[in-house]
């Protein structure tokens, strides 16, 4: 078995970590069963926009509404990766059109692609070879506030301090 990337702690808002309850959570999704029972749930409306998902310690996808939190998905746990999928219908199966590490709350590392790609796999599910959109996150080693790197400028948007070429956002991990 191919050697598993790092995990990420919820480093977003306490207050939305601390809204989340005992059977908070994505669905789960690791089997191919698992997406075709949970995607025949899905409205039209709620298909033309993206999931929120992250892949559990467990490399397990879980999936919910695109306007939940990320840690109540993961139900407050540690996670691989975390982001915003899409999914279409081609021929006659779903494949993943877009994904993205897009998560606030987890900040994953552009390298969580290789344990999304895992629990896509495990599903089934056709997907791209990597994100299609890359969100690369930084914590500013001065003022500490978390950053979205935009066109290379790793400079921190909150104080002008440099910001590391190296994922730093969580320094307990």
């Amino acid at each position: 078995m191919a050697e598993r990337g790092r995990s990420y702690r919820y480093v977003g808002p306490i207050e939305l970590k601390a809204a989340v309850r005992p059977g908070d959570g994505g669905r789960r999704i690791g089997s191919a069963a698992d997406f075709d029972g949970w995607i025949t749930e899905q409205s039209a409306a709620e298909l033309a926009e993206p999931f929120t998902f992250v892949v559990g310690m467990g490399g397990v996808l879980r999936l919910a509404p695109r306007r939940s939190e990320h840690v109540a998905c993961a139900g407050g746990d540690m996670v691989r990766s975390a982001g915003e999928i899409s999914f279409m219908r081609e021929a006659d199966r779903w494949t993943v059109s877009e994904v993205s590490n897009q998560s606030t709350g987890y900040c994953p590392d552009v390298t969580s692609r290789a344990e999304v790609a895992r629990a896509l796999d495990a599903a089934e599910l056709q997907r791209p070879s990597g994100f299609t959109h890359e969100v690369v996150f930084r914590r500013c080693p001065d003022c500490q506030e978390r950053n979205i790197v935009r066109e290379d400028d790793f400079v921190c948007v909150f104080c002008g301090s440099d910001l590391p070429a190296a994922w730093n956002v969580d320094p307990t991990t």
